[in-house]
């Protein structure tokens, strides 16, 4: 409908090498992701082989020490590569996100020995990670997870079953967290546990509203067997891993929700540019232009304030409320500007000729993952007010 072409977003960035990892990610989103996203969501289709070349590319374990094969990047930078690839496509985005979280308990809690062994190919020997923590019975509250491991002399053994795993049934490897102790968060501890390990089997991937191309899945503990030396930190210490993967996980989300918000937005603002009614360009009208303002203002902010959040993080100061508030506001954002997107295109926004359909049922997701936003709202008023008096 218009020759407008969107322009690549203005970045702060910290350093030439972050520019150019920016750039890098833009390509490849560009010209490996992007083109195929409507074709292969409505096929259903999971892109490994993109997986494969971020991998490849130094992107997969940006956030990781180099002396293990990543590129020890603050979140600050691996934020906006990911707002990047989400904007091509939320599959990738958010697959790059999961796997930074399934890599967090080896990097932050395994031993020297264990990250020398195995972190080295998960950051950048083209392997893809999942995390598993809900269950069937256990999302929100997390604490009360089923799944138990049982010590066997030097080993463990895990049976139970995992809910809503991204990557579940495709991953090389899943960081799980499983009961080895009394109820309550205290008798949790943490495992790595290879996707080929005998005993666990996936089921049939859930039939979802958006994020087609993006596998997610029940997991099935039939007494799994691994080795003590693949149980991450000390025993009971899984809990604590898991929320202080969550804090830097919601951050992800955020990234991945201002990403398909950017892409509803330029979708927007060149079909309303090209559009003609009333003999000129519906972008003329002060009522569109209104509405483009709003969604491009809710972006920004959304943006500002996950990178607020991140530059804690990276000075290594609490930032666990302002991750529930980016995650919060830069999801419901997501939410309006894709519905508003939606809107702008009037009825060719409700067909699959334009991605903001698509990019409106993807945001939905994100509302949800991650801790709902009902979470998000009880973390903060935690840090607000205290904990809820029973």
């Amino acid at each position: 409908m218009s020759d407008r072409v969107p322009q690549p977003v203005d970045r702060e960035l910290p350093t030439e090498e972050s520019q150019e990892l920016l750039a890098l990610a833009r390509d490849i989103a560009q010209r490996e992701i992007g083109p195929r996203a409507a074709q292969e969501e409505e096929a259903g289709r999971f892109p490994r082989e993109v997986f494969t070349l971020l991998s490849g590319s130094g992107l997969l374990g940006l956030v990781y020490p180099t002396e293990y094969g990543g590129g020890e990047q603050p979140y600050e930078v691996y934020l906006q590569v990911l707002e990047e690839l989400a904007a091509a496509r939320l599959t990738v985005g958010l697959g790059v996100s999961v796997h930074t979280l399934a890599c967090h308990a080896l990097a932050g809690y395994g031993t020297k020995e264990q990250r020398t062994e195995w972190l080295p190919d998960m950051l950048g020997g083209g392997l893809l990670g999942a995390y598993c923590l809900s269950e069937p019975s256990s999302g929100s509250d997390a604490a009360s997870l089923r799944t138990r491991a049982v010590r066997d002399g030097d080993d463990w053994v895990i049976t139970g079953t995992k809910a809503w795993i991204t990557h579940g049934g495709i991953a090389d490897f899943y960081t799980v967290l499983a009961r080895t102790g009394a109820e309550g968060p205290k008798g949790i501890s943490a495992f790595l546990v290879p996707g080929d390990a005998p005993g666990l089997t996936a089921a049939a991937p859930e039939k979802k509203m958006g994020m087609k191309g993006s596998p997610t899945a029940q997991l099935h503990f039939d007494g799994v067997r691994v080795p003590d030396a693949r149980r991450l930190g000390e025993e009971g210490q899984g809990f604590a891993i898991a929320l202080s993967a969550l804090d830097s996980g919601r951050l992800g989300i955020a990234a991945c929700a201002v990403g398909i918000a950017q892409a509803a937005l330029d979708t927007a603002v060149g079909y309303a540019a090209g559009r003609h009614q009333f003999g000129r360009a519906i972008a003329d009208f002060q009522g569109l232009r209104f509405l483009l303002a709003d969604m491009a203002t809710r972006v920004e902010a959304g943006r500002a304030l996950y990178l607020a959040a991140a530059r804690r993080r990276d000075r290594g100061v609490p930032f666990s409320r302002e991750a529930a508030m980016a995650k919060l506001f830069c999801t419901d954002a997501a939410m309006a500007v894709t519905t508003d997107a939606v809107q702008v295109l009037g009825g060719y926004g409700y067909t699959t000729d334009f991605p903001v359909e698509r990019l409106m049922r993807e945001a939905k997701a994100l509302q949800i993952v991650e801790g709902t936003n009902q979470i998000q709202r009880m973390v903060i008023a935690r840090h607000l007010v205290g904990p809820e008096t029973r």
